[in-house]
């Protein structure tokens, strides 16, 4: 079966934690569960090979297993954590990185013209979404991943098999998700916009008019759209986006929260404090000390 081989090469490939590739690839072995941890998806479809993860993102959580794959078709902030590892059996895990040129020239294919025009004018689509793997693509997968063994055949065959896996997840169960990376006046792309501009100017004061405008929508369908791919309104995603910047600070220096919480844009030291806290489960200083010594466990193990 094309899971058990992929257990043995991501077994022999992967370090503890993420192994990636300058080829895209992801491999995950995680002996742990954890805590849930803030993370951002990139654009990216991921595999679960053994174990069980679980996703968050805004007011949505996916759960997938063994033989289920997540595609995430622009990069959001989500909360995340293995739910099924251990040393005897750790979660093993294996990732793509989406090109939107490589979709985007699938698209375009004569072939994907039924697929383009069935999908105008439905719903916004989600911008995270879990499927079962079918066979063809855990195949297609699996062979991708056998090409980590032979560098050379890797560069030549490499595109040929992601151009198969992208293809594939166009025409799968998730399709009108992946497909919005490759059109361009998709309404992904629109709401992507948005987003750019507020991973870039978090701590700024902005209204959700001025984003619906640099999205080229109405304020109002630009705040529909906008909580279907993300699961949270323009507000809300901000937030996430400061807290996390934040958590990245106070990791470098524990003792300065209430400089951490200006320099995200936070007027109310107490504010957010309590805002952190609901996100990652301590008060800040004591979620920064945790982090650093966790960090200090993993450089001296």
């Amino acid at each position: 079966m094309a899971l058990d081989e992929l257990r043995t090469l991501i077994t022999r490939h992967a370090r503890a934690g993420v192994t990636s590739t300058p080829d895209g690839v992801h491999l995950a072995l995680v002996e742990h569960p954890g805590e849930p941890e803030a993370a951002t998806t990139g654009t990216v479809l991921a595999v679960v090979v053994q174990g069980a993860k679980r996703l968050a993102l805004g007011d949505r959580v996916h759960d997938y297993r063994a033989g289920q794959y997540l595609v995430a078709s622009l990069d959001l902030p989500v909360t995340g954590q293995f739910t099924e590892a251990s040393p005897e059996r750790p979660a093993l895990g294996v990732g793509l990185t989406l090109r939107p040129s490589v979709v985007a020239e699938l698209v375009l294919h004569p072939a994907a013209r039924d697929l383009v025009a069935a999908g105008r004018g439905r719903a916004v689509p989600p911008g995270v979404a879990v499927s079962t793997a079918p066979p063809a693509l855990l195949d297609a997968v699996l062979r991708l991943v056998r090409l980590l063994d032979r560098p050379r055949d890797l560069a030549v065959l490499g595109p040929m098999v992601e151009r198969e896996i992208l293809w594939l997840l166009l025409t799968g169960e998730q399709g009108a998700t992946v497909r919005q990376l490759g059109l361009a006046d998709s309404s992904h792309q629109h709401v992507g916009h948005a987003v750019r501009w507020l991973r870039e100017h978090y701590a700024e004061t902005v209204r959700v008019e001025d984003l619906a405008q640099l999205a080229r929508m109405s304020p109002s369908a630009f705040h529909r759209a906008f909580r279907a791919v993300t699961a949270m309104s323009p507000i809300q995603f901000q937030k996430q986006i400061r807290l996390q910047a934040a958590r990245v600070r106070l990791a470098v220096d524990p003792r300065d929260v209430a400089g951490a919480a200006r320099a995200v844009g936070y007027e109310s030291a107490s504010q957010f404090s309590r805002e952190y806290h609901r996100q990652f489960g301590a008060p800040p200083g004591s979620d920064a000390q945790r982090l650093r010594a966790a960090a200090a466990v993993e450089v001296t193990a």
